[in-house]
């Protein structure tokens, strides 16, 4: 960890944001059911609030990520973090003032306007400020430790929610509020701000001059007049952007198809209220009714594997075999995983297969590793912008694409007898994924720092 040493504020940033959201995302299901409806066993308006509150989200994290990218490689990634770590405070603090209906729907409405800048924001511009500081051959390994700390806050969150019951939610969101406030005061005490981009020129936009690509006819501006972007890139300029290298557009692919199978993977864990997918499917296999804790606890196994897997495979592997083997290697394996969860008969199967996430967890630090590499230092912000823009319409699609399959074959009538075919189904996104990763050459830059 020596190496990265000067990224230690950074990391020590990104755990204290992420464990104040992950502290309170366990235990908002039962907050708002409390708050809502609080005789009754199940509530169709919290369903819908809590969907309707993912949908929004995610389509401003489609439109914001590029946008706050971009801003960063002009005003500096200091600025640029500092603003959705601050914002992550406020929710919080509204709910632990005061627990009532008129204050939740407050704190709901601030949440989601909130969450459009920071549940992609503090990654896209921490990715950026990654690049800044690690050479080539050092940023993969630190991409991958970077998303380490992100899981490993997941996971003491987690078991933080263990610990703190629904009952004591004032303390589970005063924890919150403490280490978004620790994290938001750490970044303007210890972090380092990295080189603005007051001026663009063609020497300083590798991207734009690919030598692959310059008989290739597109539809952007020329680059005699041309800037990187203006600060707010319109639909346009992305476009141009990811068309510009081939190696853009499959990472790209890999990371739209990733997404899309962690949708439809992920999206039953994180809503107690309304459990579907995996975990119904995984219920009616074993024929045995859980309590949500046991499903709780293999999403708990992964994200231990995942960090494990993040904070010490990557930096080992990445150097020797490449981020476009671990790549591959990650994608076989979430197939594999829900390829074994899809047919399963015994409780003991999820559980054991719950450690092929040492492997998929790769996936998606080693596509921004990617896409890192093959731009230049006044890009950064908007390159990992362009990809969480992407994985966010992915997670947006995800829902509508999987629930009525799920529903569809959990039925009294499905159209043949597989419960878990609609866990084959995600999983064959990950598959399908193996091909344009395979296709994959990475050509890093020469380092220009």
């Amino acid at each position: 960890m020596d190496k990265f040493g000067g990224l230690k504020h950074l990391f020590v940033t990104i755990f204290m944001s992420q464990l104040a959201i992950f502290v309170v995302t366990p235990a908002m299901p039962d907050v708002t059911m409390t708050l809502l409806c609080p005789v009754q066993d199940e509530c169709s308006l919290v369903i819908y609030l809590s969907g309707f509150q993912q949908a929004i989200i995610g389509i401003g994290l489609v439109v914001m990520m590029p946008i706050i990218g971009n801003l960063s490689d002009v005003y500096g990634r200091k600025a640029l973090l500092t603003v959705p770590v601050t914002l992550s405070i406020i929710p919080p603090v509204i709910l632990a003032y005061r627990r009532t209906k008129k204050f939740y729907y407050v704190s709901y409405v601030l949440r989601t306007l909130t969450g459009m800048i920071c549940d992609g924001g503090i990654q896209c511009v921490a990715l950026a400020f990654v690049a800044d500081h690690m050479s080539q051959a050092k940023r993969a390994s630190a991409i991958g430790i970077l998303a380490g700390v992100g899981s490993a806050a997941f996971v003491c969150g987690t078991l933080a929610d263990h610990f703190l019951s629904t009952s004591q939610i004032f303390l589970i969101l005063l924890v919150a509020t403490i280490a978004s406030t620790i994290a938001a005061v750490y970044v303007q005490i210890f972090l380092e701000d990295t080189a603005r981009v007051k001026e663009y020129s063609i020497e300083d936009q590798p991207i734009l001059r690919n030598n692959e690509m310059e008989d290739t006819e597109l539809d952007c501006e020329t680059t005699k007049n041309i800037k990187l972007f203006k600060k707010v890139p319109s639909l346009k300029d992305i476009i141009c952007f990811l068309r510009k290298s081939p190696t853009f557009s499959l990472a790209a692919s890999v990371a739209f198809l990733n997404s899309l199978a962690e949708g439809g993977e992920q999206a039953p864990f994180q809503n107690k209220i309304s459990p579907c997918c995996k975990i119904l499917a995984c219920r009616k296999l074993v024929h045995l009714e859980r309590s949500w804790n046991n499903f709780a606890d293999v999403m708990l196994i992964a994200n231990i594997c995942s960090a494990t897997s993040q904070l010490l495979l990557m930096p080992m592997l990445a150097p020797l075999i490449g981020e476009e083997v671990l790549l591959c290697l990650g994608l076989i394996a979430g197939f594999s995983n829900l390829l074994i969860d899809s047919v399963a008969r015994k409780i003991w199967i999820p559980y054991t297969a719950a450690l092929l996430p040492i492997f998929t967890s790769l996936v998606k630090p080693s596509i921004q590793s990617i896409f890192s590499k093959q731009i230049g230092p006044s890009e950064q912000g908007i390159a990992q912008g362009c990809i969480s823009s992407i994985s966010s319409i992915a997670n947006i699609l995800s829902p509508f694409i999987f629930s009525p399959l799920t529903a569809l074959f959990l039925s009294e009538k499905p159209p043949f007898r597989y419960p878990g075919f609609s866990i084959l189904c995600i999983g064959l996104a990950w598959l399908i994924a193996v091909i344009p990763s395979a296709m994959i050459k990475v050509i890093p830059l020469t380092s220009r720092w």
